[in-house]
């Protein structure tokens, strides 16, 4: 059965058109049911499309004349979103012309565009970034929110909890997930207001929701498997995955600095090397790749910029499983349960996205 068609674009990303055109066609080679709507300057994608025969029977190319920069602030991309690729593909889940938008571009500029286009669901304040982070548990970790919020409140935290299981769920086939709140120590008495007002009614959210509150945890059991879900404001959220991502190359720098030592080292790693090939695989973010902002009335997903084509195809894999999993709808009805639980919060004030947030 095939899906909606997936917006990409074909822009984004700090290598551009074929990097995400080659993800795209290694995405439709492991499923052939992905069809794709590719966005972007119309004359680079037919001439990648050219090594892509199975991608390019599959899609639709959307004309865009500009591209959001790297660099460039969400205010001054809003304003020409009309004409970026990143907009198009952006106005095309809106539309109903896909089913939902993939890109590698500057996260900033995409959670904007994506929030004045899309809106955000009903019950919720603001959309969160979330991604899947490795552990040493049997399944993945899910974290948000990773740098749309810097500033949030327990309301905000209640909201990103109730989503963030939702995508577990799906994500890992977790019936009842553990979901945790990032802190500076476990005990009931450590945090800000808004980390103990979350707490406790996410304590109360465990008797209704499809969720299993288990208190705070620490930023160095992140790993462990301890928890499903980790939820915390955008800034602590995207400093904790930025050191979490440069402890993992500094292993396997490590790692492959020892090996090299001496004649002996490597001959070490000949032995070792089917371990090593696994740490490397466990530790490659691109395994990983794939943010979706979550709380929108439509599926967005972030793929890193520096992503390579298996890195882009995952990201792909992702949003087909999001919405063959009808992601929206499930936060829909979680919402619509705990809605009397936050009903007694304080309501949360809007908050314009970030302009400094970006996973690269």
């Amino acid at each position: 059965m095939s899906l909606p068609r997936i917006a990409v674009d074909a822009m984004g990303g700090d290598v551009g058109v074929r990097v995400m055109i080659e993800g795209a066609a290694l995405a439709r080679r492991r499923h052939d049911r992905f069809k794709f709507l590719l966005v972007g300057d119309e004359t680079q994608i037919k001439s990648a499309l050219d090594h892509h025969p199975n991608l390019r029977d599959a899609s639709e190319i959307l004309h865009a004349p500009e591209q959001v920069e790297g660099d460039e602030r969400p205010t001054q991309a809003l304003r020409r979103a009309r004409r970026t690729s990143m907009g198009m593909a952006i106005a095309a889940v809106k539309s109903g012309e896909a089913g939902a938008a993939v890109s590698g571009g500057n996260t900033g500029a995409l959670m904007a565009m994506a929030k004045v286009s899309l809106r955000t669901m009903p019950g919720i304040d603001r959309p969160a970034l979330a991604a899947l982070l490795p552990t040493l548990g049997d399944t993945d970790l899910v974290m948000l929110d990773l740098g749309a919020n810097t500033e949030c409140d327990a309301r905000n935290l209640v909201q990103f909890a109730i989503m963030g299981a939702a995508y577990s769920r799906i994500a890992t086939g977790l019936a009842e997930p553990r979901v945790r709140l990032l802190n500076i120590g476990t005990e009931e008495i450590k945090g800000t207001d808004a980390l103990r007002g979350a707490s406790e009614k996410l304590r109360e959210a465990s008797q209704t929701l499809a969720l299993s509150f288990d208190g705070f945890i620490e930023a160095d059991k992140l790993a462990r498997g301890s928890a499903d879900v980790v939820v915390t404001d955008g800034f602590s959220g995207n400093i904790a995955l930025k050191a979490v991502e440069g402890a993992a190359r500094f292993v396997t720098d490590l790692l492959k600095d020892a090996f090299q030592s001496s004649l002996r080292s490597k001959l070490g790693f000949l032995i070792s090397r089917p371990a090593t090939e696994l740490l490397k695989h466990h530790l490659d973010p691109n395994n990983h790749n794939g943010a979706v902002f979550l709380g929108l009335n439509g599926i967005v997903v972030k793929s890193h910029g520096n992503a390579n084509a298996a890195g882009v195809a995952n990201a792909v894999a992702v949003t087909a499983r999001l919405l063959e999993e009808n992601l929206t709808e499930r936060i829909t009805a979680d919402l619509a349960e705990g809605a009397a639980l936050q009903g007694s919060m304080p309501a949360a004030g809007e908050t314009a996205p970030s302009a400094g947030s970006d996973i690269r």
